[in-house]
């Protein structure tokens, strides 16, 4: 069920903020226009009640500047620019380089359970979270940051796993379906049972010409893909145990998995769903918290409840123009050859155990082990970006050639708040 609320809006994003009546209350984040959606012909626009707004060193009521909110989510928005902190009185926005909070909304007495942007757009995917939820958890809220109030929601009737957007979608996952949603209207577009699903495992591709979608199927260890423009549904059996975590390229091309083992991570191409490399991460069970590609597809960083954040070099065929690629690759990469640096014992193939024909890591990462790590891929080349979920981020540099320890560039605590110096 999705409605459109009394609080509603003129279109979003308002390309001029500063000349309108109800101007951007921060108008250092300024939209994507490349990512603007038209709702004018739904929305009339309607009086409402001002948000609550507050600088980013303010501190909500109730805590002093010594006592920071908890964290209950963190994501990266689709092209790692930025991130998001749900926490159990609102919500923030950061940018990842330079390092700062755009904005937070408080909320009197309300927690934020997950936070979704939709790239810099002004557009929010909200659900509400904590011991004391600002929204119903089985509700999505609409947000305009423009407006500063929900202009509309979608209630599957059951406790929302998590959500992702896409600029013609609004992709929602509960305990053991998905829901596809239209954004321009907000009508369910498609029902997909799955697998129990409490993580609300899920992703969906962001280039405007492919629209894949990819998430649990009904067996343990499956994934189920979705090419909506070929009108193709492909079923990969990625894993004996279940699934753990799952991303997608940019433009669906590619899928990584990991199961609850924690030991493997697998490259599927998504339309055949041929395997197409193994990495492994360690040899001892882990519960990994994130997979992400890189831009190109190059490379795959992981994070686990191990403390330590890899990179893989990745040999797979991906549609990257030629004089991205390093000098030393070709076509032949696509095939899954175990390299120099990933210990591999070739000789001894078949003979060794598996373990010992296995590819590392390039790059590795020591954190705390137990916290919970969430990794992206800076815009900066061979760079990584780290956020913790007790307000740690993290920028790093690796060494694609001789790999080995990756270089911290930068630390900063996104919940307290520090002078506007760079380091």
């Amino acid at each position: 069920m999705a409605t459109l609320s009394a609080c509603a809006s003129p279109p979003w994003p308002d390309p001029n903020p500063t000349t309108s009546p109800n101007s951007n209350p921060n108008p250092n984040f300024l939209p994507d226009q490349s990512q603007t959606l038209d709702f004018e012909s739904l929305m009339p626009t309607q009086p409402k009640s001002p948000p609550q707004y507050r600088s980013p060193a303010a501190s909500p009521p109730g805590l002093s500047p010594e006592t920071p909110p908890s964290v209950l989510h963190v994501a990266f928005n689709q092209d790692q620019a930025c991130f998001s902190a749900a926490t159990d009185s609102g919500f923030r926005i950061y940018n990842c380089n330079p390092f700062s909070e755009q904005f937070r909304r408080e909320f009197d007495g309300g927690g934020i359970g997950h936070v979704e942007m939709l790239f810099r757009c002004n557009i929010i995917a909200l659900v509400g979270g904590g011991p004391h939820p600002k929204y119903s958890p089985n509700k999505v809220m609409i947000w305009d940051d423009h407006e500063g109030c929900c202009i509309g929601d979608l209630s599957p009737r059951a406790a929302v796993r998590s959500v992702r957007l896409r600029r013609d979608r609004i992709i929602v996952a509960i305990e053991q379906k998905i829901l596809v949603y239209n954004f321009q209207d907000l009508s369910l577009l498609h029902q997909i049972e799955t697998y129990p699903n409490p993580k609300g495992l899920c992703a969906v591709s962001q280039l405007s010409d492919s629209l894949v979608l990819a998430c649990p199927g009904l067996q343990k260890g499956q994934i189920r893909v979705e090419h909506y423009a070929q009108k193709k549904t492909k079923f990969i059996s990625a894993h004996d145990s279940r699934i753990a975590c799952f991303a997608l390229t940019l433009d669906g091309q590619f899928i990584a998995t990991a199961s609850t083992k924690g030991t493997l991570i697998r490259i599927f191409d998504t339309v055949q769903g041929t395997l197409l490399q193994e990495v492994r991460r360690g040899a001892n069970v882990a519960e990994i918290y994130s997979l992400a590609f890189s831009s190109t597809a190059r490379w795959l960083a992981v994070s686990s409840d191990k403390g330590t954040v890899h990179v893989f070099s990745l040999k797979v065929n991906s549609s990257i123009p030629e004089q991205e690629k390093p000098q030393n690759s070709s076509n032949s990469d696509a095939a899954i050859t175990p390299s120099n640096s990933s210990r591999s014992f070739t000789k001894f193939k078949g003979v060794l155990p598996k373990y010992f024909n296995s590819e590392w890591s390039v790059a590795q990462f020591r954190l705390q082990e137990g916290s919970h790590y969430t990794v992206a891929f800076g815009h900066e080349k061979n760079t990584v970006i780290i956020l913790g979920m007790d307000g740690s981020f993290y920028r790093c540099q690796f060494d694609p050639v001789h790999g080995g320890e990756m270089t911290q560039l930068e630390y900063h605590n996104f919940l307290k708040p520090e002078p506007e110096t760079a380091l």
